[in-house]
Order: C-alpha cells, then sequence, then structure tokens
C-alpha cells in the first residue's frame, strides 16, 4: 500500500482515546440538530394546551347553568318548585327590584298640573307659567301643582316609601310633610289638609298621608298639593319621576 493510500486510511478512521474507538453521533443528536425540530415541538405543545383548554371550558358549561330571564343562577342541581336547588344548595337571585315613583294622589286621571316646574332651560313663556306670584314678589316654582279641576279636596298619598323626617305648620305654605327615601331622594308635600302621619313613621309607597288643601302661596290655585322632589339636596323636576298616566 502506497503512502498516499495510507493517509487516506488514516483520516477515514475515527479518532481513539486510550485504545477506546470514537462514538458516532447519536441518531436523536442528529435529528435534534435539525432546524425544524424546536418550532414542530412548540406548534404540538400549543395544541395539546389549546385542547386541554377546550375540554375545561366544555366542563364548566355543563356544571353552571344560567337563566337570564329568572334572574336565577343555578350551580350543578335543579331547583324545585319553593326556589331551593334539588342537591341543597339555594338558587341565588341575581335581579334586584327597585322601586318607581308613584303618583302622589289617590286618583292620578282626576288630577292636573296647574303649575309646573321651574325649569331653567325652558323657554320664556314656560318661565312665566312656573313664576308663584306672592304680593308684588315672583318666585319660580321648586314643585309641581296639582289639583282637581272641579276645585275638590283629594287623597294625598306617599310617592315613594321611605321615613318622615319633617312634619310642620308654615305660615305660606301651609301644613308640610317631608319624606326621605333611598338614594338621596326627598320627596316634600305642602299646602296640606288632615295630615296623617308624624316624624319618624316609616311609609310604604301609596299610603294616605294628608288631603288637598290650600295654602298662603299658591291661594289662587285652591284646593291643591304642592309636591317637591330633592335629589342629592337640589330639586329636580318631579315630571321627570312620574309615570305616565
Amino acid at each position: 500500500m502506497n503512502e498516499q493510500n495510507k493517509k487516506t486510511i488514516q483520516e477515514e478512521t475515527p479518532k481513539t482515546t486510550q485504545g477506546v474507538p470514537a462514538s458516532q453521533p447519536s441518531s436523536w443528536k442528529r435529528a435534534m440538530s435539525k432546524r425544524w425540530v424546536f418550532p414542530a415541538a412548540y406548534i404540538a405543545a400549543a395544541g395539546i394546551i389549546l385542547t386541554l383548554v377546550w375540554v375545561y371550558q366544555g366542563t364548566g358549561d355543563k356544571t353552571l347553568n344560567s337563566d337570564p330571564a329568572s334572574g336565577v343562577v343555578e350551580t350543578g342541581a335543579s331547583v324545585g318548585t319553593e326556589g331551593t336547588a334539588v342537591g341543597g344548595e339555594e338558587s341565588v337571585e341575581v335581579v334586584a327590584k327597585s322601586e318607581n315613583f308613584g303618583w302622589p294622589v289617590a286618583v292620578p286621571s282626576e288630577i292636573s298640573v296647574v303649575k309646573p316646574f321651574y325649569d331653567s332651560e325652558a323657554s320664556t313663556e314656560e318661565h312665566e307659567a312656573a313664576m308663584v306670584q306672592y304680593n308684588d314678589t315672583f318666585i319660580p316654582n321648586t314643585g309641581v301643582d296639582l289639583a282637581r279641576g272641579d276645585n275638590k279636596t283629594f287623597e294625598v298619598k306617599a310617592a315613594l316609601a321611605g321615613k318622615v323626617t319633617r312634619v310642620e305648620q308654615n305660615p305660606l305654605t301651609g301644613q308640610v310633610v317631608e319624606i326621605t327615601h333611598s338614594d338621596n331622594l326627598k320627596t316634600v308635600y305642602q299646602s296640606l289638609a288632615d295630615v296623617k302621619v308624624k316624624q319618624d313613621d316609616e311609609v310604604k309607597q301609596g299610603d294616605a298621608i294628608a288631603s288637598a288643601g290650600v295654602n298662603e302661596l299658591g291661594k289662587t290655585l285652591g284646593n291643591h298639593l304642592h309636591f317637591e322632589v330633592y335629589e342629592d339636596g337640589q330639586p329636580v323636576n318631579p315630571q321627570g319621576y312620574l309615570p305616565e298616566k
């Protein structure tokens, strides 16, 4: 064998360490050296995670049932006729009932607004209609005045449930009843007669509190009710709270 062939054989022969032949690169290492291996592994792992999330969400939807129409959420059990879950868990009511204003009179169809609330953004004509004249002074009306067409008296009722926080006799506005409600609301009833409530009484919506009468400030209106609504201590238009007849 010539020198050139010997040299070639020596170059192709794996190197040894202390007489042990050098190991060939494993197939695993050769596979990991490929550029596409890590992206493929990442995509496969992401697919497995997404599948697990989808399965978990599907299980959660089966255990939690919601009925928006009834306002009741059920948790893994059916609800009996008395609103108690068959599995022993009580149903949770998630819709709160809110009380709306009612007319402060017994028969709203018999009553008309004879003097409206003074709205600063209204027209000049509406401003004139909402001014209360007392002697030579004109005062903006801070409520609405309600009366019958035949000038007869009528029953006055609480427009909203609350606590009576003031009952007094005023030389200009007559007998006055004030009722404080939740949500920083307050209603005031003036020009009353035959008051049936006293301070600190708790009243329900529609409870009779007095009868309509006359007072010095609105004497030209005859028997009437002067009704005011305050929100956060400021007078607001009561007709914005009262329902349609």
